[in-house]
């Protein structure tokens, strides 16, 4: 088995609907510029309140990709 260098990167998506979806958008974006994702790993969930209601589900993940030194 050879040795793998991983990096590790934090990012926060959002969604008007759910956390699900907040995270899900995190890792769509950054499998758009990045190779070999492999983890994202939820950290953190939080929402955006305006008037006494939910107007924004936050998801904070730790993304993991394969290092190409």
């Amino acid at each position: 088995m050879s040795e793998s260098v991983y990096k590790v990167i934090e990012l926060v998506g959002t969604s008007e609907e759910s956390w699900e979806k907040a995270a899900a958008a995190a890792v769509e974006r950054a499998a758009e510029t990045l190779r070999d994702l492999r983890i994202a790993e939820v950290v953190e969930q939080d929402m955006q309140i305006e008037n006494g209601k939910v107007v924004s589900y936050r998801t904070k993940v730790k993304v993991s990709f394969k290092f190409d030194g």
